[in-house]
């Protein structure tokens, strides 16, 4: 009995730090709220869009457990799902400030990039697995400070030249590749059940070429192991985006109501703010699309799909004069 009781204290200390690593896991699994856009009285153009590109880079940061993405020891080590999101919204946030550096900032296609731009961009495209020298989190906070540079000389009329320019084909051109994103996020989030899907790679122009053939028809399934990833990358994404269109329908106000597309906007936001609805399951849920039980994949795809939808129609007013 003593020698059993003498074994039992003994694993405590293995149980208790289990149940810590497990706790830790759980919390720093959970995802950040959607939070408010900074508003404030005659804000020079583009502080609003520059402000929440922050708030969303420095949540990455500053969330719980902060950036896991390059994490090499436990619990984060074993966690997948969070990482995900990381790299969703890193993905956004990487477009944005690109768009920032090469179309927001510049007024013709002969201006110079602005010298903070300059610095913060390339810093956001380190990869996200960079634990080491330099870290991940140390470039994201080089990028964030170059910002707020940025964001400080919008606002002093002394320093002309820092500019944000609200014009509808700088804000055209970004919305092109939010589309292009979201494509890629639904057709991934679809495969999780497997289709077979029609090669449409060269359709609508006879004289196109590509590298090398490809089969008519393709069968594409997401693994097992990619489900919950790729569902989570989706929604991180999603969350940044949504945070990026807030900003923009205050920014870019004058531009959607000249154009009569700010419902159209209004329309792209409510569709990723039922991306962000509570997961109730414990687990991503991978049912076929009509069988019994739920595919969560595919809910979230048709949200992101009629996003992309309404966004392909803004991108069209934003075209017309």
């Amino acid at each position: 009995m003593r020698e059993w009781l003498g074994n039992k204290w003994a694993a405590m200390p293995v149980i208790l730090i289990l149940l810590l690593l497990i706790g830790l896991g759980m919390h720093w699994s959970s995802e950040p709220d959607t939070f408010g856009i900074r508003k404030k009285e005659n804000a020079p153009s583009g502080e609003i869009i520059t402000q929440t590109l922050i708030d969303v880079a420095e949540t990455l940061l500053n969330k719980p457990g902060g950036f896991l993405s390059n994490d090499v020891l436990p619990p984060s080590l074993f966690l997948d799902n969070m990482p995900s999101w990381e790299f969703g919204a890193l993905e956004m946030t990487r477009d944005l400030a690109l768009a920032m550096r090469k179309d927001f900032s510049r007024s013709q296609s002969q201006s110079i990039d602005n010298p903070q731009l300059v610095i913060a961009q390339p810093k956001f495209n380190i990869d996200h697995r960079s634990w080491l020298i330099p870290s991940a989190e140390s470039q994201y906070q080089d990028g964030i400070d170059a910002l707020t540079i940025y964001k400080k000389a919008l606002s002093d009329s002394s320093q002309g030249n820092a500019q944000f320019f609200t014009r509808a084909d700088n804000l055209r051109d970004w919305l092109k590749q939010v589309e292009k994103r979201l494509g890629s996020l639904s057709q991934k989030l679809s495969a999780s059940v497997g289709q077979e899907r029609m090669n449409t790679d060269l359709a609508g122009d006879a004289q196109a070429r590509q590298s090398t053939p490809n089969a008519d028809e393709v069968r594409i399934r997401t693994s097992w192991w990619k489900i919950d990833n790729n569902f989570y990358e989706a929604r991180g994404a999603c969350w940044a985006l949504l945070h990026f269109l807030k900003a923009v329908e205050i920014d870019f106000a004058d531009v959607l109501e000249k154009k009569n597309a700010r419902v159209s906007l209004q329309q792209i936001i409510r569709e990723l703010e039922a991306t962000q609805q509570a997961i109730w399951s414990p687990v991503i849920v991978n049912g076929s699309g009509f069988g019994v039980l739920a595919n969560h994949s595919l809910v979230m795809a048709n949200y992101i799909s009629r996003a992309n939808a309404a966004l392909i129609d803004l991108t069209e007013l934003l075209t017309q004069g």
